[in-house]
């Protein structure tokens, strides 16, 4: 029903393959910020070779990159995501991993934010229904502050030291 349609910008668009597409477009047009929110990362190829490159090459670009991921739920993450948790060991510095406490579970969508100025987000974590676009400062900006308030309901950090440090 939805493989027939194309990825184009500031448009609903549905289907796994072209989230998965539109997600790398996203981590490729980012320079200096990446903000990720998201369930659990089971969506969107996170656990693939060609995103674990494009982050390394993200993470290693620009002296002040950072990325920054908020979770409900790690359990994908830590066990099917190696790539990701190596690049948390290697980039600690410049990428986090929280998870959001009981107060933020009911959030159903998930979203990318690149640079300030760019957007993925999906809809429903259920359905692949999702709209991304560029040069949207106004849509981010929303997004940013949601952001920012379920950085508020972290209730921990994902860290790849036994102490946490």
């Amino acid at each position: 029903m939805d493989e027939n349609q194309t990825l184009t910008p500031n448009q609903i668009i549905v289907g796994e393959h072209l989230y998965n597409e539109a997600i790398t477009l996203m981590i490729q047009s980012a320079e200096h910020e990446l903000l990720i929110f998201d369930q659990d990362l089971s969506h969107g190829n996170f656990s693939s070779l060609a995103t674990y490159e494009l982050l390394q090459k993200f993470l290693s670009q620009h002296i002040a990159s950072h990325l920054s991921i908020i979770l409900q739920d790690t359990a994908h993450f830590q066990h099917q995501c190696p790539r990701l948790l190596n690049l948390l060991k290697t980039f600690g510095h410049k990428m986090s991993v929280h998870v959001t406490n009981q107060s933020a579970k009911h959030a159903k969508d998930c979203f990318i934010l690149a640079d300030g100025k760019h957007y993925i987000k999906r809809i429903h974590i259920d359905q692949a229904r999702f709209k991304y676009a560029y040069d949207d400062t106004v849509s981010v900006k929303a997004l940013r502050t949601r952001f920012d308030e379920l950085k508020e309901a972290i209730e921990d950090i994902v860290s790849m030291s036994p102490l946490g440090l």
